[in-house]
């Protein structure tokens, strides 16, 4: 059985997407259907809102950083055993970067290759019949992207959602649902986005709650008779997968370390690997019948204080990186450092395995695509090779240290940002998230 699907769109971020996605989901999943979500582009956040809502894993299947027979691999496993995937747009529907054509990161890309219609999220507050001329841009903007159905969002009263469905109607673009305005529908948020789905105080009565009002407020029926068949099919998609770092994997897990892209973990399992997951903030260092230690990026600079003090972690950590490879990404690059400034300024120690220095405190964002050419060998690759990924952090280096770096860093199209991460013996980082092989 392979699945139905269809794309939840939307002009912009902000717009009520992951709410809509999240209450479809649940709401779908009611009646019985075998339910799976899917984000575009490099999203940790939202997978788990979506593995939440449905029970069953999320996925990102991001057009830039996959190559094609990797993510139609992806798109085609999510499809398999279900009865329908909706796919959550990152941004707006057509926000992508420029590139060979069907690779931009966009989601429309995806509605493209895999013949996916879009419901598209209007949020209308501040506007009535302007929301027509909005959704004929959408419709007319590239004829190879179909918009199925409307949802409006941020609806202010019956008058509000009268206006914008008259218009609307003379599109022929069919008004599926009006979801009004509901405060109680917001996601909490700080810096790197939404607060996981792990941290959400209670999390399915939330969901529950969505899954009410987009029963209440969207024609369901009209939805699910919108949605087309998920035109992919499983491929080679290992052969761009990342390798996997050892056997026995010990990867940090908890609130300070989180961000692993569901498809990596995936692929490592499946290559007959384990996971032997450990708390840094529970002060636990990782298990020593590893052969590879992976710290995953997260928040550690909401945790500074209690890292520094994890005495435990610290040494036991370096005793397995004297002889197994230790990688950490983005926030795990930050702990492998000396020190790391917290929002007051306060420098906690980190690690020290390697030499650098980061502050949250004296913060910049650096956010985009990014291509790295290996210069060693390293847990996420050999060198030479080119592996795609993504960097998204307000924490900076403040001190380079005296390492030699990881990888020569180019941003999506390929213009140079010089010398990225570092690396010490068997000890690597990066700021960058690596999500396959170029």
């Amino acid at each position: 059985m392979s699945a139905r699907g269809f794309i939840v769109g939307a002009a912009r971020s902000g717009s009520g997407k992951t709410s809509v996605t999240i209450g479809l989901l649940r709401a779908f999943a009611r009646k019985g259907l075998a339910v799976r979500g899917a984000k575009s582009g490099p999203d940790y956040i939202d997978p788990g809102f979506h593995a939440a809502a449905t029970g069953a894993p999320g996925v990102n299947l991001d057009s830039w950083a996959m190559p094609p027979a990797l993510l139609a691999d992806l798109a085609a496993r999510q499809a398999k055993n279900a009865d329908l995937v909706i796919v959550e747009s990152a941004m707006g529907l057509f926000d992508g970067i420029l590139s060979e054509a069907g690779r931009s990161g966009a989601a429309s890309d995806l509605a493209r290759t895999f013949g996916l219609p879009v419901l598209l999220v209007l949020d209308i507050s501040g506007q009535s019949q302007t929301a027509a001329a909005i959704a004929k841009g959408f419709a007319t903007f590239d004829p190879d992207v179909r918009i199925g159905g409307i949802v409006l969002n941020q609806v202010a009263s019956e008058r509000h959602e009268r206006m914008a469905r008259a218009a609307i109607k003379q599109l022929g673009i069919p008004v599926m649902g009006a979801v009004y305005r509901n405060p109680d529908m917001a996601l909490p948020e700080r810096h790197l986005g939404l607060v996981q789905a792990s941290e959400h105080e209670a999390l399915e009565a939330f969901i529950e709650r969505l899954a009410d009002t987009m029963e209440r407020a969207i024609d369901l029926d009209a939805v699910a008779e919108m949605a087309r068949p998920l035109a992919a099919e499983t491929g080679d998609g290992a052969a761009s997968a990342l390798p996997p770092p050892g056997q026995r994997i010990a990867i940090a897990r908890d609130a300070a370390f989180s961000f692993v892209y569901p498809h990596v973990e995936q692929h490592w399992r499946e290559a007959g690997c384990a996971l032997i997951p450990f708390s840094p903030l529970a002060d636990e260092a990782p298990d020593a019948g590893c052969d590879a230690c992976w710290l995953p990026g997260g928040y550690p600079e909401l945790h500074a204080g209690r890292i520094a003090a994890a005495d435990h972690f610290r040494d036991g950590l370096a005793r397995f990186a004297a002889s197994r490879p230790v990688h950490g990404e983005c926030g795990g690059f930050m702990v492998l450092g000396e020190t790391l400034e917290d929002a007051e300024g306060t420098a906690h120690r980190m690690t020290g395995l390697l030499s650098h220095a980061t502050s949250y405190a004296r913060r910049r964002i650096n956010l985009g695509y990014r291509q790295a050419r290996l210069l060693a060998d390293s847990p996420i690759g050999r060198a030479g090779e080119t592996v795609r990924g993504h960097e998204f952090h307000y924490s900076r280096v403040i001190s380079t240290g005296t390492d030699q770096p990881l990888a020569e860093l180019f941003d999506g199209q390929g213009d140079a940002l010089g010398p990225s991460g570092a690396r010490r013996g068997l000890v690597t980082g990066t700021f960058f998230h690596a999500i396959a092989k170029a």
